[in-house]
């Protein structure tokens, strides 16, 4: 599914945030990032219709000239003072995505520009935020490259193949395995999110204490294209074709992989996998998988969980909030009841929801990850980040209240741990998770280690 990427952020607390060296002009800047400097050269200018010129459609609705106007020329003077000159600029990538930031000068503060383009070079999402020089992954100090070896292959057959990575430890084996199953979007087999990797940190870790890893590239990214190019496939696609499906084919490889213990391979779900992790194992049973670990999953419905995701990030710019905030919020209000107003009518309609289409939503109405769990005659191990806003500890306790009196279930609560399981300290923002490099806590991965041996 497509997923449209805006970035909106809280200038006031941005600009009170201590701003580092910028960098200096690049030798030879490209195409996108003259394209960047030259649409904030343009706002400097005062010709608003000619700077959203290259905006998207979403973008167009949302930050249209009138609105790109009045917060170039009265909400960021108001915070940030004057503008006064470009910087340097640098190049990232997020989902499919291309960013380029480029550190501005303002009388007050010095922020970076953050212009997002799509495939077709439009501009789909702009903002501002901290300036700070690129941080790039590093394996986490527990993995040691020593102990395992890793190795290319192919989760299912036919039309809808995978991109694969199995990480296993050097030895004769056979050796426990773990299946890698994503959070929502289109990720590929490391869960890549900025500069963090945790489905490789929790591949290597893991692959360090003897257990082998399976994770591969999410259907939506690699066939994504293909998806959106036939309007009745994507009109049909639920979390069974999405998710599911390619969780048991890996389940199936590894099954058949030389060195791996059949009787001893087990799936993990973060955030929408751990969400999904009932069902999963559900439709697993023919495949006899030893336990199910579930990383932040969710419990309550998606769209409610959406609505208050948003309420969240719109409650950080506090009373700098804009009213596109407030509509925007009162936008996806709007279609958490059209998504709860859909009957079985709706199954084969086009009209996107909330970003996902009517089969989609209808597919997910009803389902209760911890009942549908009490059905779930396997060991399960269920982790909770204390810093995340996307799923948090309420979620954590709704496991607990239908799973605590098993004694094959265990509870993990880390209270300095975010939605990626890595540590952080303070208010927590989505930026977080894109401009700081972290690696899943060790301790996280003992734990699981632990819980896998006691198998």
């Amino acid at each position: 599914m497509r997923k449209t990427f805006l970035f909106f952020l809280n200038l006031a607390v941005l600009a009170a945030a201590p701003a580092l060296l910028p960098q200096g002009p690049a030798q030879a800047e490209d195409a996108l990032t003259l394209k960047a400097r030259a649409f904030l050269a343009t706002m400097e200018k005062g010709d608003f219709a000619l700077a959203a010129r290259d905006f998207d459609e979403t973008m167009l609705k949302v930050s249209g000239p009138d609105k790109l106007e009045t917060m170039w020329k009265k909400q960021l003077p108001a915070q940030l003072g004057a503008f006064k000159k470009q910087d340097g600029a640098r190049r990232d990538e997020l989902q499919g995505y291309e960013i380029v930031l480029v550190t501005c000068e303002f009388e007050k503060a010095t922020l970076d520009a953050r212009v997002v383009f799509d495939k077709a070079g439009k501009i789909a999402g702009f903002g501002l935020v901290p300036t700070a020089p690129p941080v790039k992954y590093g394996p986490p100090a527990y993995a040691d490259p020593a102990e395992f070896e890793e190795s290319e292959t192919t989760v299912g057959s036919g039309d809808w193949q995978l991109p694969a990575t199995l990480t296993v430890p050097k030895g004769a084996g056979p050796f426990a395995a773990v299946v890698l199953v994503h959070g929502s979007g289109p990720n590929n087999r490391d869960e890549e999110l900025g500069p963090n990797k945790p489905f490789k940190d929790l591949a290597w870790g893991l692959a360090s204490r003897g257990i082998a890893v399976l994770r591969y590239d999410k259907r939506s990214k690699v066939h994504g294209a293909k998806i959106l190019a036939d309007p009745k496939l994507e009109a049909l696609m639920t979390v069974k074709d999405e998710t599911i499906d390619d969780a048991l084919a890996a389940v199936a490889l590894l099954k058949k992989t030389k060195k791996i213990d059949g009787k001893r391979i087990f799936i993990l779900g973060h955030s929408q996998g751990g969400f999904l992790m009932p069902r999963i194992a559900i439709a697993a049973k023919s495949l006899n998988v030893a336990g199910f670990i579930i990383m932040a999953g969710l419990t309550r419905p998606l769209e409610g969980t959406i609505l208050r995701q948003m309420t969240y990030l719109t409650g950080l710019a506090g009373g700098a909030a804009t009213e596109e905030d407030k509509k925007r919020l009162e936008d996806i209000k709007d279609g958490v009841a059209k998504v709860k107003s859909l009957t079985d009518a709706d199954k084969g309609s086009t009209a996107k929801l909330l970003g996902a289409m009517p089969a989609y939503w209808l597919d997910l109405r009803g389902y209760d990850p911890p009942e549908m769990a009490k059905t779930v005659a396997k060991p399960m191990l269920i982790l909770q980040g204390g810093r995340d806003y996307q799923v948090t500890t309420e979620d954590l306790e709704n496991w607990k209240a239908a799973l605590g009196g098993r004694k094959d279930v265990e509870f993990h609560l880390y209270p300095k741990l975010n939605h990626l399981f890595f540590e952080g300290q303070g208010l927590i923002t989505p930026l977080e998770y894109v401009q700081k490099h972290g690696s899943v806590a060790g301790y996280v991965v003992e734990d699981i280690a632990n819980w896998i041996e006691k198998r």
